[in-house]
């Protein structure tokens, strides 16, 4: 991971350089910005391998940045971790929602934001040495693309969708609880409700159309994806 580059948002200025120093000790190359509109301005031309978001910013809401960082190709794919001191479950959940990859509330400890940022960036390399996956004939999985096509189509899903998808993909007839699915998802670090899993479930139905069938729901167990 040495020498991958993070982006860190947040408008205090000093918490921004206490980031900077604990991720650069780790050999990160590390820049900083105090707005939505300066983050945006660097991405036209240059893409991190990562992105630490704080919500409350002066010029934008840190969920809306992390909405329209997924809804554009060019950087629907890298991953998002939020920082901010909203640490309700509803934050929590609609910030998942909308495709961080993890959730760190303020006061946090600088070591465990750098072992959460390499934990998401290790669990992407994993996922880009994977094989492509197949199921039914209809929907195929490209982890190391970052890519999923149904019936030869290209589906855009949120990093989070992509993740659970590939959990199911690879263990097709397997059941998984919702808690395991959790804890394949971010091993136990982030306190969430079952809620979320049957979110992001639903709409990757939605979002895969014919092949959403696959998507098996097991009553008072959890999910599975198998061929009809």
């Amino acid at each position: 991971m040495m020498g991958k580059k993070i982006y860190v948002v947040d408008d205090e200025s000093d918490l921004c350089e206490l980031v900077k120093l604990h991720l650069e000790k780790s050999s990160f190359s590390v820049k900083t910005f105090l707005s939505a509109t300066a983050l945006f301005n660097v991405l036209q031309t240059e893409l991190p391998n990562l992105i630490i978001l704080d919500l409350m910013l002066p010029d934008m809401d840190g969920m809306e940045v992390c909405k329209l960082l997924r809804s554009h190709s060019r950087t629907s794919r890298i991953p998002i971790i939020m920082l901010t001191a909203r640490g309700e479950v509803s934050d929590r959940v609609l910030g998942l929602e909308l495709g961080a990859d993890d959730y760190v509330t303020k006061p946090f400890s600088p070591r465990e934001l750098v072992a959460r940022v390499k934990a998401v960036l290790r669990r992407l390399e994993q996922e880009e040495a994977e094989e492509i996956l197949q199921v039914g004939g209809i929907l195929s999985v490209n982890p190391k693309r970052f890519e999923v096509f149904v019936k030869g189509k290209r589906v855009s899903l949120t990093p989070t969708e992509f993740r659970i998808l590939t959990v199911l993909v690879r263990r097709k007839g397997w059941v998984f609880t919702r808690e395991q699915l959790l804890e394949n998802l971010w091993g136990g670090e982030k306190i969430v409700v079952d809620r979320t899993i049957d979110v992001h479930i639903k709409n990757l139905r939605d979002k895969l159309g014919d092949a959403g069938k696959l998507i098996k729901s097991i009553r008072g167990v959890g999910y599975k994806i198998e061929a009809t």
